[in-house]
């Protein structure tokens, strides 16, 4: 389908990238045609993000990666560590706390990114360590130009960085102001990090896979671990009001490391999604596709509607049975039965209630937090840190996606360790992460908090295969709007392609095609917030569309006309080798690149 785009789907045989910034694009491209393959790419352009969007990841955060290596199914490498030793649900409740802090050292999990990077580059990469370092090294060291969204983020956080996180102060806040948008925006620590970690490596070993492997144990056990640890330690101001230390030691660093498991996967009209497990809410992409009604009228209010209400019915399943704690099998929240059971449940008119579902016959039940406003009328402020109620995206994630001349193919979404989430540490020049805000100080629930156990995240990177072959590779940022915004993408997408589905598609149109969200659902961060009924859509969606939802009782807030989602994506086809690439022009820093 020819249609108007902001810009051209690429298309070209030897590499495409596509990620949320350009600058990230560029360095996985040049990895790209420096003999590098697409998992090199992927660890250069991830450390190039740490440094151009501090405001949305870290080092110290977390990333679920899903690849595919050439004539290989589809793997889940997980980056999102677990809750420490220590974090109980009594330590925090002594504490007198009913939620897990949104930030500070009392909501960091295991670091999880820098390991899952280093895994990536060793069994799937073939450079060095100091090659796929060096663009982001040259950021950190020389300067990058400071986006709009990190000057506004940072003169959020402006007040805490001088009175209460002054080490956070003296990298962004250099002249005593917050940088302006386009000045050049150093952190000669992070840059002095990495060039010890290439230090410490290549003195040990003149062998790369020796060089990565003594990198992740200077993470686990050598200076950078003393540091992260230390820092948790220091008693630090949080959402809370008060200064809280973390739970994180050394010893957790030193007994994490990132693993590989297979993806959980859903075939639908020929396509096979593959997504992270139940410890992500990446299953919400796939319940949402099983509860699609047999026949769709793409773009009508009927097809607006069911979408909205089937996604209010996958979301209310995530808070009752996903998190590593679940006793339900993914096979049993998409079998046939259950889903014609769930699926009978959308009216015609909108839903106000969070109705979760009963797999297997058993009870569900979420925290009672949710419920605490009024039975399933749940209606207080929205602190999700990514998406405000008027169509705002804020941003709290990156995501990026590369497919190679070989066929490799990645999909990655780095998020947490922000600056606004814990103090830059000191000798290190990156702040913790606060994934624990995700899970529940209730016992009992597939997502409470414990330790060892990973808290549920909104991270959620996708692979699409036909007939075993991977063909997609896509991803948004967006907290828990990141399922919904892929799955309009995907619709989208599969709408405008040709009979087979996999040559000629048109990921630019799609992409741009008007996107939306709803919030009937519990937020994943502090402070926990829902919006019973509440759908926010950008002003491009028909207006006769939007009349006849508010008739239908949806609650509809107008967003800005580019202002839902976040998407990445490049494709290949393996009939012809052609590969394409397309990124989100909303936010102005959305790039793809490739020959």
């Amino acid at each position: 389908m020819t249609s108007f785009t902001t810009r051209p789907t690429l298309q070209g045989t030897f590499g495409m990238v596509s990620s949320t910034h350009w600058l990230a694009s560029a360095a996985a491209m040049a990895i790209l045609e420096d003999g590098g393959n697409a998992f090199d790419a992927a660890v250069a352009a991830g450390f190039t993000l740490h440094v151009v969007e501090p405001h949305l990841n870290g080092p110290a955060g977390e990333v679920p990666i899903i690849l595919a290596a050439a004539g290989q199914p589809p793997q889940v490498l997980c980056g999102q560590g677990p809750a420490p030793t220590g974090a109980t649900i009594k330590h925090y409740t002594g504490l007198g706390l009913a939620l897990v802090p949104g930030t500070g050292p009392l909501a960091a999990a295991v670091p999880g990114a820098f390991d899952a990077w280093m895994l990536l580059l060793h069994n799937h990469g073939t450079k060095r360590l100091a090659e796929v370092l060096a663009h982001a090294i040259r950021y950190a060291e020389h300067g990058h130009p400071v986006l709009e969204d990190v000057s506004v983020t940072v003169s959020w956080m402006r007040d805490i960085f001088e009175t209460e996180w002054t080490t956070s102060a003296s990298v962004y806040l250099p002249d005593g102001n917050p940088p302006a948008p386009g000045q050049l925006l150093k952190n000669p620590v992070l840059a002095r990090t990495w060039r010890r970690l290439i230090t410490e490596a290549e003195a040990a070993s003149a062998d790369r896979d020796t060089q990565i492997d003594i990198a992740r144990r200077a993470w686990r056990e050598g200076f950078i671990a003393e540091a992260l640890a230390s820092a948790a330690a220091q008693p630090t101001m949080d959402t809370s009001g008060e200064r809280h230390a973390g739970t994180l030691t050394g010893d957790d660093l030193a007994n994490y490391a990132a693993t590989y498991e297979a993806p959980a996967t859903y075939t639908w009209n020929g396509w096979t999604i593959a997504k992270p497990g139940l410890w992500s809410q990446g299953p919400v992409f796939l319940q949402q596709l099983a509860l699609l009604p047999e026949r769709l009228d793409h773009g009508t209010a009927d097809y607006y509607h069911a979408l909205i209400e089937g996604s209010k019915l996958a979301m209310a399943d995530r808070e009752a049975w996903y998190g590593e704690g679940s006793e339900i099998s993914l096979e049993a929240l998409l079998s046939p039965v259950y889903n014609a059971e769930r699926r009978a449940l959308i009216g015609p008119e909108a839903s106000y209630l969070l109705r979760p579902g009963s797999p297997g016959g058993r009870s569900p039940r979420v925290s009672s937090h949710v419920h605490s406003a009024a039975p399933h009328d749940v209606s207080v402020s929205i602190g999700e840190p990514t998406v405000a109620v008027t169509g705002a995206t804020r941003g709290d994630t990156c995501h990026l996606d590369i497919v190679d001349r070989w066929g490799n193919m990645v999909a990655a979404t780095p998020s947490g360790g922000w600056l606004q989430s814990n103090p830059v540490v000191p000798e290190l020049g990156f702040p913790l992460g606060t994934r624990l805000q995700m899970a529940w100080l209730e016992p009992g629930l597939p997502n409470s908090l414990a330790p060892g156990r990973r808290p549920r995240t909104t991270l959620s990177p996708t692979l699409a295969l036909r007939d075993g072959e991977p063909i997609l590779a896509f991803g948004t940022p967006g907290g828990d709007q990141q399922d919904q915004w892929s799955l309009h993408f995907f619709l989208e997408l599969v709408s405008r392609g040709d009979a087979k589905g996999c040559g000629h598609l048109d990921l630019q149109g799609a992409i741009d095609a008007p996107n939306w969200h709803q919030d009937s659902f519990p937020g994943s961060f502090y402070p926990r917030s829902m919006n019973p009924g509440g759908v926010t859509m950008e002003s491009r969606v028909d207006p006769g569309v939007r009349a006849e939802l508010l008739r239908r009782g949806h609650r509809i807030t107008v967003g800005d006309p580019w202002s839902e989602g976040r998407i990445c994506a490049v494709a290949r086809d393996p009939e012809t080798g052609v590969l394409s690439a397309a990124a989100n022009p909303r936010g102005m820093q959305g790039y793809a690149a490739g020959r």
